[in-house]
């Protein structure tokens, strides 16, 4: 049974629901975790027309996990929802984020955070929130201004991660890593050309990893609020690494250590 043809917008907010703008997510692995995620919270699944086989075993995950729109447009309509965004045939409206406070993730045994200041790709950006899922960090944190939008983009690039992340977002890096720091945690800024390389740090005790863009590094500010530095490694003749793959040979090294 082909899914359903109908308009394919945001579902229409029920009666006494709060007005929050679903949220849209474009890409088969990221619509298969959002279902996994949200069931029939979601308000649509759209899957293109031209059926191959994994997009028909989508939509019978959708149904079989109780998402009551289920739809079949086609390739151009898919095209004009996602804009530039790659979308292989799946999108789906999804409930908006969930952002968490930064002080009950401080309040934990020995958290592990990744920190990310001025990260404006969406790719590097959606790609450390995978690798912070997979490797086990306790939240990634991140300051409001000049960073890559909770978009499209940055969801397709996270591969379903960013559905079972735990998100906060401050209106100060600096100000967040100082109070990290005041609650006990260790602030190691990853640098290239630091004295001290990471595996030569405890991480098991509270620790935030500090990523800084790969272009401008980390900030004067959120430099300050660093109780240290580390360096993953020796670049040999490469100045810096992508800041996904920074932070994700660092968390890593982190993980193997809390093993």
């Amino acid at each position: 049974m082909k899914p359903r043809r109908r308009e394919h917008g945001p579902p229409p907010a029920p009666p006494g629901a709060p007005s929050d703008t679903p949220r849209l997510i474009l890409g088969i692995q990221p619509v298969r975790a959002a279902i996994r995620a949200h069931g029939a919270r979601l308000g649509a699944v759209l899957v293109e027309s031209e059926e191959t086989p994994r997009l028909a075993a989508l939509a019978r995950f959708a149904r079989d996990q109780g998402v009551s729109r289920v739809e079949a447009p086609g390739r151009a309509a898919l095209d004009r929802l996602a804009g530039s965004v790659q979308h292989q045939g799946a999108a789906a409206w999804a409930p908006p984020l969930v952002l968490h406070e930064l002080e009950p993730v401080l309040a934990e045994p020995a958290p592990l955070i990744v920190a990310l200041d001025r990260i404006q790709d969406p790719q590097n950006f959606g790609a450390v929130i995978r690798s912070a899922v997979a490797l086990g960090a306790s939240a990634v944190l991140w300051g409001e201004h000049a960073s890559a939008p909770l978009g499209p983009a940055t969801q397709r690039a996270a591969a379903g991660a960013i559905e079972f992340a735990r998100l906060c977002r401050v209106a100060s890096l600096p100000g967040a890593l100082q109070r990290a720091a005041e609650a006990g945690a260790q602030v190691v800024g990853l640098e290239a050309r630091a004295e001290r390389p990471l595996a030569a740090w405890d991480l098991r005790p509270p620790t935030v990893l500090v990523v800084g863009s790969e272009h401008a590094g980390m900030t004067p500010a959120v430099r300050r609020a660093c109780t240290g530095f580390a360096a993953l490694a020796s670049m040999g003749p490469v100045e810096s690494l992508n800041a996904s793959v920074a932070a994700a040979i660092a968390l890593y090294e982190a993980k193997k250590q809390r093993s």
